[in-house]
């Protein structure tokens, strides 16, 4: 019978897809950490109490760039490229999803309209970053190879996303509100298109490595394209909604060092 937890099991157990699942997520999170750090320090001076909790929330994704190389480390095995197709950062980036990498890259103060952008679009990334490590924390906390990995991040994660309902909360309360939605539902409608496309990307590689059947292949699909119907026909609000979290100040300290692997 398939289930999250079996698939999960099933990849990691193979040196080859574990390594590819390790590098997908790293290189996700680095490229996380970059923006992060950048839009920091482009932030406009009205914002500049915020620069702070961006600059914790980019230390935080580096750190699990670090602990998905660990995990590699740990059992022998090198990163390996990332298909195009599986790179989920990137390819919001390229369909107009937050800031563009251009943007960032030149040394121009950001608008607070810009810093809306990046709160909206990462109040929608985190809401999928926590559900994903909620999952993976549920089955594997107690993993003597990765719990350790899967709860540090897990933990960052919900985090992350009770940080930006806070201050998109701020901002709302500010004058921002109709943007804010208006924002949102671009993203989370693009993002559960990327999500899918991106699923089964990463599926198809790992079909090809771990040698799925036809019939196994085509369940896993057909269940990915369940959850976007799913996510499409309403599913895609739980993106959208505010509500003050039970997590305040979430990033107003420094960030946690990452777990040592041996």
């Amino acid at each position: 019978m398939l289930s999250a937890k079996s698939l999960f099991q099933e990849i990691l157990a193979n040196d080859e897809s574990f390594a590819l699942f390790c590098s997908i997520a790293a290189s996700g999170e680095s490229q996380g950490g970059w923006e992060n750090a950048r839009i920091a320090a482009l932030v406009p001076e009205s914002e500049r109490e915020l620069a702070p909790k961006i600059t914790r929330h980019g230390a935080d994704e580096d750190k699990h760039g670090r602990i998905f190389n660990a995990l590699m480390k740990k059992r022998g095995l090198d990163p390996v490229p990332v298909p195009p197709e599986t790179d989920y950062t990137m390819l919001l980036e390229k369909n107009g999803i937050g800031l563009a990498h251009e943007q960032l890259g030149r040394d121009e103060r950001l608008a607070v309209q810009d810093i809306v952008t990046y709160l909206s679009h990462s109040r929608v990334t985190e809401q999928r970053a926590s559900e994903q490590m909620d999952l993976l924390r549920k089955h594997f906390a107690d993993d003597p190879d990765i719990g350790r990995a899967v709860k540090q991040i897990s933990n960052d994660e919900d985090n992350h996303l009770a940080y930006c309902h806070e201050e998109l909360l701020r901002f709302a309360y500010a004058g921002h509100g109709r943007a804010i939605q208006r924002t949102l539902r671009e993203c989370a409608l693009a993002e559960i298109r990327i999500y899918r496309d991106v699923s089964l990307a990463v599926m198809a590689n790992m079909g090809r490595i771990l040698g799925w059947s036809k019939a196994k292949s085509a369940v896993l699909a057909a269940g990915i394209h369940a959850m976007y119907a799913y996510e499409r026909l309403g599913g895609w609000r739980r993106m959208v909604s505010l509500e003050m979290p039970e997590r305040r100040d979430a990033l107003g300290g420094p960030a946690s060092a990452a777990p040592e692997f041996a």
